[in-house]
């Protein structure tokens, strides 16, 4: 059999040669800047399909929370193959191994497939399976169908994840931004058609996020047909030989893990909120789709950096991919200190959106949020911290800062809560606001151990050390 060449479009050999040679500053926010505007898109997305969910009753915006946690624990899965898998084939690309870039991404469709076949097995077992997540009655009965169409909605956006993944290897984040918004209007018009305009209930709302998935993966099928390009499908380039699969696999592994941890996480704590009623879970779920409204665009910015360090380390620019962190720390950081700043200040108008009238639930959502507020800026120190990590391949390393920020820092907190004082729904506010700031601390010292490590094994001196006598007396 004829072996499928794998060559670059000028436009990739061009952005490869820009990403291991351009101003760092410039290459960091052409990348990173249209991510960024990509998760906050995708945080409309969400914020918007509460509001909607709000307009049929307070009760559907809680299941539509709860649900929702549910289902991001399954697409964990998904979204961990994607990053790992996405991180080594920024590396062969940037390392010119251009036929080991097509064989990845050919493969880690085929590994997509089967997981998407695993998740259509759990379709019949819908009721089972809410049951075994603790789900509340009430909210089975309101969002039985609604989660099924989200399973459908979870298998396609299986493909969508891994083909923006390998759009963010190659650079391509303007279409990553253009494509995202394309489908979040289609999104956005149904959703509104099905809810004010014909009065239906939150099912449709899951059936119109179905259509907008589908026109990315449309989009994904026509793009990835060109059989010579590196970053083209073909079904003879599926290997599953070691070099290959095994080290996407391994570095994809504990991301799983780790996302599923921490989504299941939150599924534990909307668990656990439910002593204070379904309206506290709404009231959480809403919180923390504020905070995604600071905490998405700082994700935008580790994709993109996480992205630009694994290409410079194929390349062997060790020192240029360290300076990345620098760029990606200080950026991160001032989109936490503009966010808390802007929603805190516009918090009272921010609840009562999404209260739809309801005063006192616009109370339980301030209330939670004043806490969770807290710790836009350690999110965004920790989002830098872990974009290096992923980089660099320490997935391991990411897979403990997760798990220890939901498992350690924050379901034991919240039961000491419950258990211990008289506070309340202002609890979960408070238990997020804590776990976010411990893990921010732990990742920090876990970055500062991690980086003083490589200086030390490629001779870098990327931390400034205090000068000594003879050194000061020279500057003077």
């Amino acid at each position: 059999m004829e072996k499928i060449k794998a060559n670059l479009s000028p436009k990739d050999e061009a952005f490869r040669n820009f990403a291991l040679t351009g101003n760092l500053w410039s290459v960091f926010l052409h990348v990173g800047i249209p991510l960024a505007l990509y998760q906050s898109l995708s945080q409309l997305f969400k914020i918007l399909d509460s509001l909607m969910a709000a307009h049929v009753s307070a009760k559907a915006v809680s299941a539509v929370a709860y649900l929702s946690q549910i289902n991001l624990t399954l697409s964990a899965i998904g979204e961990g193959l994607a990053i790992g898998s996405s991180l080594k084939i920024s590396e062969a690309y940037g390392a010119g191994d251009y036929q080991l870039v097509k064989s990845r991404i050919s493969t880690l469709f085929g590994l997509c497939t089967l997981l998407a076949g695993m998740v259509m097995l759990l379709i019949p077992f819908t009721t089972q399976f809410l049951q075994l997540a603790n789900t509340p009655p009430e909210l089975i009965h309101i969002g039985k169908q609604y989660f099924i169409l989200e399973l459908i909605g979870l298998m396609i956006s299986f493909f969508n994840n891994i083909y923006i993944a390998v759009e963010r290897a190659r650079g391509n984040s303007k279409r990553i931004l253009h494509l995202n918004f394309c489908a979040i209007v289609v999104k956005l018009s149904l959703t509104a058609l099905f809810v004010y305009v014909f009065n239906l209930g939150i099912t449709m709302i899951a059936f119109a996020t179905i259509i907008s998935q589908l026109i990315i993966l449309t989009t994904a099928f026509i793009n990835m047909r060109q059989a010579d390009n590196a970053f083209g499908f073909s079904m003879q380039t599926i290997s599953f030989k070691k070099n290959v699969v095994a080290p996407m696999i391994s570095l994809s592994i504990p991301v799983m893990a780790e996302r599923i941890a921490f989504s299941f996480g939150k599924v534990i704590v909307n668990s656990m909120s439910t002593v204070y009623g379904t309206l506290t879970v709404g009231a959480l779920g809403i919180s923390n789709n504020i905070s995604g409204m600071i905490n998405n665009p700082q994700t935008g910015f580790q994709d993109g950096g996480a992205a630009i360090i694994s290409q410079n380390l194929g390349a062997q620019k060790t020192e240029r991919a360290l300076e990345v962190f620098k760029r990606n720390l200080i950026t991160s950081i001032i989109i936490g200190t503009i966010g808390h700043i802007l929603t805190i200040g516009f918090l009272g108008p921010i609840s009562s959106i999404f209260a739809n009238g309801d005063m006192e639930f616009a109370k339980l959502i301030s209330t939670v949020y004043f806490y969770e507020a807290i710790a836009c800026i350690p999110l965004g120190i920790n989002s830098a911290n872990m974009a290096l990590l992923y980089g660099f391949g320490y997935t391991k390393l990411t897979l403990i800062i997760n798990f220890s920020r939901v498992l350690i820092f924050r379901v034991p907190i919240l039961w000491a809560l419950q258990h211990f004082t008289s506070l309340g729904s202002m609890s979960v506010g408070i238990v997020m606001s804590a776990s976010n700031i411990l893990t921010a601390v732990l990742s920090s010292i876990i970055v500062l151990i991690v980086i003083r490590q490589i200086c030390k094994e490629n001779n870098i001196h990327f931390i400034p050390k205090k000068p000594n006598k003879k050194q000061l007396l020279k500057m003077d």
